[in-house]
């Protein structure tokens, strides 16, 4: 089984590159930052994920957690594990050095936790709910929940949980029932029960901090009436320490396809003592700041995913013997020397450096949007957040899986076999396009608000952009990269005006529904393919610089080369889906679809 090998030099890339990070830094909001700093983070980041996290990843995905008498322990070797990345301050990065943070761009620390994904995706989502529940309290916390919980938080000390879903209440959290009566004394008695709450119980740390939705009494019904609490799985005493336990507990732990060695938890909430972060009937728009982290970070995981789906085939396609070379004559030749394998590892890490490249411009676009000079300035780039969030969710995993089933492919009879490792990848791959919001639902997030929000100006500004570095190729490319990308950004533009002129007309609301999962895989494939674009012509100034590795920078270009040839040219299919119409799936009735 391979080993996994940090793709330091490819993140720096793309994060200078493509995501604009010196933008970032020149506002002057990130005081201890600049590109030696981002070199010594991602060099320390891979080489905790590559020693310490990737050798528990195959124990955590047999062994898995465990749940017995209320409590759960973490799969063997992860407490301890958690503890080195808490002591190595990564739950910190981004956080404000009020709270004991580093105070460092949002792409940056994306860029680390995908190597943490990369070499265990199932305990890198410890931290990354973590984070989300950080930035829920930054915005939403009372001056004291913000003093005694961030440090804790932020420290790593303490973990944080989400927890939304019950089992009537997934998708639509308006039909939640969980209640929160008061107390008395300011705080509330929470009482239901919550499913699919992931690290929600374990012995990593010695508290577990709940971000919970529920419902006051006198609540209106439906999404308007949740409130957002804090809950720690130990009530505090005076001084701050963890004192006696809050009555919530594990009831299960699930068993699932993949991410065994994260314990997902059915949670019991039996009169536990809350405390109401933010405004009374203000809970879900609260917690969507939370949301809209983890949406962001489970587009960083579809990558790490897919990185290490790719290096796992790309060693066994350099291994495997079979057959002989079309290109050396030699026999017994190594199956990446067989085209159709060649061509599908190309293609493979064309669409992880487009994933990549979409999800860590999306968070220079949220450092942009709190700290750009010029209000309108912060607008614009909030309109460009705001749109990337869900290509960044789902496009980016979506490529998650399809990259993992193509290494299953590569390895042929051997990837089916759980022994090589291939198929854990393709299964814990599997959830990402589900949780934090299933990729349809992004798809209609995009459509439904994003979209239009401002009028469709975030994505107007993103295609006259296209439009700018496609006048630029010339120098680079001729014939076929340069039309495929012509017509791609085309087809991008009538799409999404025909979106805009069908969200004006109530009448149309089917057609935009029935068109929002086509729309944001052709945003995603062609925002993609811009940003191959970018990297190359930024590879090819390094080149006629003399700067750089000559071979490594000849093969952005070259990578480009291949996305154009196997994404963008399917751009006009992607705009033919678009225009299906919801009347044509109307038809496809219940009837219809069981007969």
């Amino acid at each position: 089984m391979s080993s996994y090998r940090a793709p330091v030099r490819d993140l720096a890339f793309t994060l200078q590159a493509v995501a604009g990070l010196d933008a970032v830094a020149a506002t002057g909001a990130f005081p201890d930052y600049d590109a030696d700093v981002m070199g010594a983070v991602l060099e320390a980041a891979g080489q905790f994920s590559e020693e310490v996290l990737s050798p528990l990843n195959r124990i955590g995905d047999q062994k898995g957690s465990c749940c017995k008498d209320g409590n759960v322990t973490a799969a063997p070797g992860f407490a301890d594990a958690y503890r080195q990345f808490a002591e190595g301050g990564w739950t910190g990065l981004t956080a404000q050095a009020h709270s004991g943070g580093q105070q460092l761009p949002k792409a940056l620390e994306l860029a680390a936790y995908e190597t943490v994904h990369s070499a265990n995706m199932a305990f890198g989502l410890c931290p990354m709910l973590s984070l989300a529940a950080i930035e829920a309290l930054e915005a939403h916390g009372t001056p004291s929940q913000k003093d005694i919980y961030l440090p804790k938080l932020v420290s790593g000390e303490w973990t944080g949980a989400m927890v939304l879903t019950e089992p009537g209440a997934g998708s639509d959290l308006g039909a939640l029932t969980a209640t929160a009566t008061p107390r008395g004394d300011g705080t509330y008695a929470l009482n239901g029960q919550k499913i699919f709450i992931t690290w929600g119980d374990h012995d990593a740390t010695d508290n577990i901090v709940h971000m919970v939705l529920a419902r006051l009494p006198d609540a209106p019904a439906g999404p308007k009436g949740i409130s957002l609490f804090l809950a720690s799985k130990f009530l505090l005493n005076d001084d701050g320490s963890p004192g006696e336990r809050n009555a919530f507990h594990p009831v299960s732990v699930e068993h699932k396809l993949g991410i065994h060695g994260s314990p997902t938890c059915v949670m019991s909430y039996e009169g536990a003592v809350g405390e109401l972060v933010g405004e009374p009937n203000q809970g879900l728009s609260h917690m969507f700041v939370m949301m809209n982290a983890a949406r962001l970070a489970v587009g960083v995981e579809g990558v790490g995913i897919a990185e290490r789906a790719y290096q796992h085939a790309l060693a066994y396609a350099q291994e495997r013997r079979q057959g002989r070379s079309v290109w050396t004559g030699q026999p017994n030749a190594p199956i990446i020397d067989h085209p159709d394998v060649r061509r599908t590892l190309s293609v493979m890490k064309a669409k992880i450096a487009a994933a990549r490249a979409i999800c860590l411009s999306t968070g220079t676009a949220a450092d942009l949007a709190r700290h750009a000079a010029t209000e309108e300035d912060r607008r614009r780039w909030k309109g460009r957040e705001d749109l990337f969030t869900p290509i960044a969710k789902a496009w980016s995993t979506d490529v998650g899986c399809e990259v993992a089933s193509l290494g299953v492919q590569i390895h042929g009879g051997m990837g089916f076999i759980e022994e090589t490792g291939a198929a854990q990848y393709y299964r814990d791959a599997r959830i990402a396009p589900i949780y934090e919001g299933t990729n349809g639902i992004q798809a209609m997030d995009l459509v439904g608000r994003k979209l239009s929000q401002d009028g469709g100006q975030a994505a107007k500004d993103l295609i006259g952009e296209m439009k700018a570095t496609l006048h630029q190729l010339p120098t680079l490319y001729a014939g076929k990269p340069l039309e495929r990308l012509a017509n791609a950004i085309e087809a991008v533009e009538d799409a999404t005006l025909w979106l805009l002129d069908a969200k004006a007309d109530p009448a149309r609301a089917a057609d935009v529904l029935a068109a929002a999962d086509a729309y944001l895989k052709l945003l995603g494939d062609v925002t993609g393919g811009w940003m191959l674009a970018k990297a190359a012509l930024h590879a090819r100034a390094g080149l006629d610089a003399g700067e750089g590795d000559a071979a490594w920078l000849e093969g952005k270009i070259t990578l480009y080369e291949v996305y154009a040839a196997n994404v963008l040219g399917h751009a006009s299919s992607r705009l033919a889906a678009v225009g299906q119409g919801g009347a044509l799936l109307e038809r496809m009735s219940v009837e219809v679809l069981a007969g």
